[in-house]
């Protein structure tokens, strides 16, 4: 079967908050793209028995499958002790518990991009990659920190370029995959409303700010994968503050209408940037680049 969204990174997943309502009342944080989930052990325990993943039948499945291998009973023992496998839901609970912490390690989140060496004076950027942190940072010439940074510019070292904030921005029906999935044709994905303890209506269509990390080799884009380019990524952005990004560049079409249409962040003040040029619209693409783990650089287009 295949999901109806796009798979979020493991990769400096860690960062996340725990999911919360901060100050002002807005959501942030939690794990999946709808925080349901509030750790990464919770996050890590939905996949095995996810139909649309591994769709193991239970937790007992689950369970069985690892006691068949003799090095996973020995370490589940000694880490979590003899009776760990007296129930599924120990046994099932210490897996997650287990994938979770390895998630927290450094191999997830090892700060070494091109970035982070320009960062520490190790290499330079180009001029047109110069040219893209200057405009993702501004202030005035793009919003694209108003989302994606946490930390104070300059000096952003162990940015992870996500607020963890919950946006609806207006993104269209990926039809392709709805198709595939046989979802029926008038489900709508509700976003963050789809989380179980949050029934406000403003919610509907908003969905987990993701880091840019490793942006530039995670193709496809957007919650449900409906773009294929990054580039197209930003041209989508750019569309609400430049009238001339009238059409899709994927399909030569005009751009498609929101799969939910209430609560567009983009079309607030807050949002409003002023339109871009082709050559900044590349030069941004080129700075996102520099964000990806030197031992996915070899990815890079």
């Amino acid at each position: 079967m295949l999901g109806d969204r796009n798979a979020p990174t493991a990769t400096y997943a860690k960062f996340s908050p725990d999911f919360h309502q901060n100050k002002a009342g807005n959501y942030i944080g939690g794990q999946f793209l709808d925080g349901r989930e509030n750790d990464l052990a919770g996050q890590a325990g939905d996949p095995p028995l996810n139909p649309v993943e591994m769709g193991m039948p239970d937790k007992a499945a689950v369970v069985a499958r690892l006691q068949e291998n003799q090095d996973y009973v020995s370490a589940f023992k000694q880490l979590f002790g003899a009776s760990v496998f007296d129930t599924p839901e120990t046994a099932y609970a210490a897996m997650a518990e287990s994938l979770g912490e390895f998630e927290k390690t450094e191999l997830f989140a090892p700060f070494d991009s091109k970035y982070d060496r320009y960062l520490q004076g190790e290499v330079e950027l180009t001029d047109q990659e110069s040219l893209g942190e200057s405009l993702f940072f501004s202030q005035q010439f793009t919003n694209c920190n108003r989302c994606h940074q946490v930390k104070a510019f300059p000096g952003s070292e162990g940015e992870t370029f996500s607020n963890y904030e919950y946006h609806n921005l207006g993104v269209p029906t990926n039809h392709a995959v709805r198709a595939a999935n046989g979802k029926a044709k008038n489900f709508v994905d509700q976003g963050l409303l789809a989380h179980p303890d949050i029934s406000d209506p403003t919610a509907a269509g908003k969905f987990k700010v993701p880091t840019l990390r490793n942006v530039a080799v995670t193709a496809p884009y957007m919650h449900n994968g409906v773009f294929a380019d990054l580039r197209t990524v930003v041209l989508f952005y750019d569309k609400f503050n430049n009238a001339q990004r009238t059409l899709n560049p994927e399909t030569s079409k005009p751009w498609a209408a929101p799969e939910v249409a209430d609560n567009l962040a983009l079309k607030t003040e807050d949002f409003q940037a002023s339109a871009l040029k082709d050559a900044e619209v590349d030069a941004l693409v080129a700075f996102m680049k520099t964000l990806t783990d030197q031992r996915y650089e070899h990815l890079l287009k």
